[in-house]
């Protein structure tokens, strides 16, 4: 039976369930303000980032492919909604915020659909095509992102403080008491999230019965309440009149007209919205798969994150994707399992339905402090002793993707052109590598050998090795060394065969591989591939004699 749940949560091994319970409610305790921060960038109510983030990390934790990865409300995909917005309200301009956030539930249920058909279409194994400085520089990149968000928890004490604002801008100061107020407030914040840093760093010295997280977020919030310190909670960073206190998702279908016209408004969005929260979440699967040394399934995570979000559509959530700092903060808690993120997702409920008032008396210090510390985590801090180590167009590519995540918060543009940008140096490198040792045997025949592979990149470079005016009667072009990739590399072959034919000469391919021999035969219909004596592209064996050494 203890097996069977095992295997039933995502492992082979014992659960330790206190464990992924304790990771999982600081996981739900960490998802509050951070599902309340997404759905205000894209102007929504915080209900529609918690119901969101409940719907998400449940259904992923149950389906997907990688135990102990956390999904919810995201900022990656909030940002793609204030686009949507900004149409929305061009082309209605009396269009109501009600009537507005109904196709924004259209647009996250068709995402969904997309996800699924990618995850059907097993596209998820494209996710290894994004090579390890993208992975770096999308890692560091995200880290920055998580450790900026967290400043505003700080500069809205100075913004909030004339005289303390007065005070870091140089200008002059006129009431001395605010200042000190404000220094006091700013002292007391940064105090509590250094408090906060500080336990999360040495507690797991002493022990790792509970995470280290969880034991930070009670004890300073323990501290602010029974002393009274004055401090900002999560009830300040609320909307006057917002509250978190719901009850459970109301199911709706998306309420939109059913014409061409609204589905080419919400079509790009949709991609858009499938293809950064496929990227976001297949990127967090491997850095998850690497700091648990397991495994994940990209292909089932697709399917899950689309059905996740095509719930959350019909369930009043914004969508969402894998949220990599609390899937951090699951995994450095311990969990390895389906459980925690289960638990995370149900105490989430359980605070927007029972606990809303305590949740909102939670210190925005401790929560601050957990996030700093997973920033601080999240960063590859090898990455920066590669720098002399690695080709500098690998540290170019690392250092572009994290400057493209930071300054447009858009990972999937940061991570397609770090791969872009790989791809084509990659081609550049391997263009040059194209190699011919020429050598004439005691019958006269010429032989090329060809070294390196011939592709789009390296025709020309292959084209300029041969001389048919000055060759013998017949040329051997032999591939041991070398492989025929691509259509350019057919038609370069057949251009390089046709100017021997032109001198009336014979030119044999010799050592084609099978995938090679497959590639012409292929081609035969569209391009004539000149290969004499040789038409159905089968290596020479009784002709040829060997090379002289």
């Amino acid at each position: 039976m203890g097996y069977s749940i095992s295997k039933m949560l995502g492992t082979s091994y014992r659960v330790d369930y206190k464990t992924e319970i304790l990771s999982g409610l600081t996981v739900a305790v960490a998802l509050v303000p951070e599902a309340i921060a997404f759905a205000m960038i894209a102007g929504f109510s915080p209900l529609t980032g918690l119901y969101a983030a409940f719907v998400m990390g449940l259904i992923t934790s149950i389906l997907g492919g990688r135990p102990a990865m956390i999904s919810g409300a995201t900022g990656a995909i909030a940002v793609i909604f204030l686009g949507l917005i900004t149409e929305l309200r061009m082309s209605v301009p009396d269009i109501g915020s009600e009537q507005i956030m109904q196709y924004v539930f259209a647009t996250v249920v068709l995402g969904g659909v997309f996800q699924i058909a990618a995850g059907v279409l097993k596209l998820g194994k494209f996710i290894r095509l994004v090579p390890h400085p993208v992975m770096f520089g999308f890692v560091n990149g995200l880290a920055i992102i998580i450790f900026m968000s967290q400043m505003p928890n700080f500069t809205s004490i100075i913004d909030n403080n004339n005289a303390l604002s007065d005070f870091f801008s140089g200008g002059a100061v006129v009431n001395d008491t605010l200042l000190n107020n404000g220094l006091i407030e700013l002292a007391t914040m940064i105090g509590l999230v250094m408090l906060t840093m500080s336990i999360i760093w040495f507690l797991p010295k002493f022990t790792k019965a509970i995470p280290a997280s969880l034991v930070a977020i009670i004890v300073v919030s323990a501290l602010v309440l029974l002393v009274g310190i004055p401090t900002t909670t999560v009830a300040d960073t609320l909307n006057s009149g917002e509250t978190i206190r719901g009850g459970f998702p109301p199911l709706k279908v998306p309420q939109i007209p059913l014409n061409w016209q609204t589905l080419m408004t919400i079509l790009p969005y949709a991609a858009i919205l499938a293809g950064v929260g496929l990227i976001e979440s297949l990127l967090t699967l491997n850095l998850i798969d690497e700091v648990t040394e397991t495994r994940g399934n990209g292909n089932r995570e697709c399917i899950a994150q689309g059905t996740a979000n095509i719930a959350s559509g019909f369930l009043s959530g914004m969508g969402g994707c894998a949220m990599i700092g609390q899937s951090l903060i699951n995994t450095s808690s311990g969990a390895r399992t389906r459980l925690s993120g289960i638990f995370a997702s149900i105490m989430l409920l359980v605070f927007i339905m029972f606990g809303s008032g305590l949740v909102e008396k939670l210190p925005m210090a401790g929560l601050t402090g957990v996030m700093i510390m997973v920033a601080i985590g999240t960063f590859e801090w090898a990455s920066l002793r590669t720098f002399r180590k690695m080709p500098l167009s690998d540290v170019f590519v690392m250092v572009l993707v994290t400057v493209i995540t930071v300054v447009t918060h858009n990972l999937a543009v940061a991570v397609l052109t770090g791969i872009i940008l790989s791809a084509l140096v990659f081609s550049w490198e391997n263009a040059r590598r194209i190699r011919a040792r020429k050598s004439i045997d005691r019958d006269g025949i010429k032989h090329y050998e060809i070294y390196g592979p011939l592709f789009f990149g390296s025709v020309k470079a292959f084209a300029e090795k041969f001389n048919p005016m000055d060759d013998p009667d017949e040329v051997i072009i032999d591939f041991r060394e070398s492989r025929i990739s691509d259509m350019s590399a057919i038609e370069v072959v057949n251009k390089v065969t046709e100017r021997y034919r032109k001198q009336g000469k014979r030119v044999h391919l010799r050592h084609l591989s099978d995938d090679c021999r497959l590639l012409l035969s292929n081609a035969d219909a569209i391009i004539d591939v000149n290969v004499m004596e040789d038409p159905t592209y089968k290596v020479p064996t009784n002709n040829v004699k060997p090379l002289l050494r």
